[in-house]
C-alpha cells in the first residue's frame, strides 16, 4: 500500500486545531490501515519523526432518503503525536 493510499485527508476540525499546539495532527486514514502503516506514510509524505499514533474506529451511520435506507460508508481516524524535535506540519498552518 503506497503512502498516500493510507492518508486519506487532514481531519480540520477546532479540536484538532488545538491538538496541534501539542504536536498532535489528526488524519482521516484507510480503513484497514494499521498504526504502523500509519506512522511510515506520516514520516515519508512530510519528512518528520512520529513519536506516537492513536487510531479511532467509526461505524457507518443509518441513513434512509425516502424508501430508500442504507448506512454511510465507515471511517477511521488516525491522531498521529510527533518528535520534540520534529518540525511542524505546513497543512495545518493558518
Amino acid at each position: 500500500m503506497d503512502a498516500r493510499d493510507v492518508i486519506k485527508r487532514p481531519v480540520i476540525t477546532e479540536r484538532s486545531m488545538d491538538l496541534t499546539a501539542d504536536k498532535k495532527y489528526t488524519f482521516e486514514v484507510d480503513v484497514k490501515a494499521n498504526k504502523t502503516q500509519v506512522k511510515d506514510a506520516v514520516e515519508s509524505i512530510f519528512d518528520v519523526k512520529v513519536a506516537k499514533v492513536n487510531v479511532m474506529n467509526y461505524k457507518g451511520k443509518f441513513k434512509r432518503m425516502g424508501r430508500f435506507a442504507g448506512y454511510t460508508n465507515k471511517r477511521r481516524k488516525a491522531v498521529v503525536t510527533l518528535t520534540e524535535d520534529s518540525k511542524e506540519i505546513e497543512i495545518f498552518e493558518i
